[in-house]
């Protein structure tokens, strides 16, 4: 039994734990990345109630703390739907709602609390259409995929939909409307999302079986998987790379995010190889871990890329 007084426990840290800080961490890095990349003159930065005056890293400022509680409620919201099936499963027993160290009610005044805030703080800080976008995404999480887990392999593209949002709300804090760049950004974190969830579906297969959540190496077995992984990883490469052609970033971006992209590949190809089980889940894990660093050297790519085009044009 959970001793609450043990800090490790205490609410501050199971509070903070229904926002899953990883995936928050991880959505903001794109977030970032769709602010960076957006063309900073472009009408629209200021906040929608005409104050032009704010500088642009309060913007900047609005948009990452307003995403990131979107994100965070929408974390909130599924740990709360999910606190049954999350009881069934080794790595979720222990949460704070399925091990009952926190109450449903406090746990969605909490989520609600995080939704309303981000809205407010993207609304008066971006604009109106930041915040629809954000809303879109933590209601479709919340609403649509969540539910769906436990009846379609099929959710998980489902799921990727609003959990490629993040960039689009950086680039749209700073342009105000929906454009061509925004799209691939989008369409590189929803691609990035199926191997990266493909691994850890296969290597946390029995934890789905037993909570009923129906992923494809439950429902399809490992292969049908690993080839989903190899598709999906070697889409990613042109969709990556069609911000050059746009021309939005230059050949040191299609350089670093290309090759990102083939070494992404060559672990989802690598699993074609594996058979043996103990060899099977350390691949999974293998592919899982280098997709937690893929997004980040994109980003990084998008930062150097832009530098490098600011230094050889002279305005640095």
């Amino acid at each position: 039994m959970t001793n609450p007084a043990d800090p490790k426990t205490s609410p501050v840290r199971d509070y903070l734990a229904l926002t899953k800080p990883g995936i928050v961490r991880m959505c903001l890095i794109m977030t970032a990345g769709g602010l960076w990349l957006a063309p900073a003159s472009t009408p629209g930065a200021s906040g929608w109630i005409g104050w032009s005056g704010w500088s642009g890293w309060i913007m900047w400022a609005a948009a990452l703390i307003g995403s990131g509680l979107a994100v965070a409620s929408a974390n909130a919201f599924n740990m709360i739907a999910e606190r049954e099936g999350d009881r069934s499963m080794a790595r979720t027993r222990n949460r704070p709602l399925a091990a009952g160290r926190l109450s449903v009610r406090g746990a969605t005044w909490f989520a609600s609390g995080l939704g309303v805030a981000s809205m407010l703080v993207l609304g008066l800080g971006t604009n109106l259409l930041t915040a629809g976008l954000a809303a879109f995404a933590l209601l479709s999480y919340w609403l649509v995929y969540t539910p769906l887990k436990r009846k379609t392999p099929l959710a998980l593209v489902i799921g990727a939909v609003p959990g490629a949002v993040p960039p689009v709300l950086g680039w749209t804090a700073v342009t105000g409307s929906l454009d061509l760049p925004g799209a691939v950004l989008f369409g590189i974190l929803l691609v990035w999302q199926m191997p990266h969830f493909l691994a850890i579906s296969i290597f946390r297969k029995q934890d789905y079986a037993d909570a009923g959540i129906r992923v494809v190496p439950v429902v399809r077995g490992e292969t049908v998987a690993k080839v989903q992984a190899i598709l999906w990883a070697a889409l990613l490469i042109p969709v990556s790379l069609a911000l050059t052609p746009l021309g939005v970033t230059s050949e040191v971006y299609m350089v670093i995010a290309g090759a990102a992209g083939l070494v992404y590949l060559g672990f989802a190809i690598k699993g074609l190889t594996t058979h043996e089980h103990s060899a099977e889940l350390r691949w999974a894990r293998q592919l899982f871990g280098f997709s937690l660093i893929y997004l980040p050297v994109v980003t990084l790519a998008l930062v150097v890329d832009l530098l490098w085009f600011s230094a050889s044009s002279g305005g640095l």
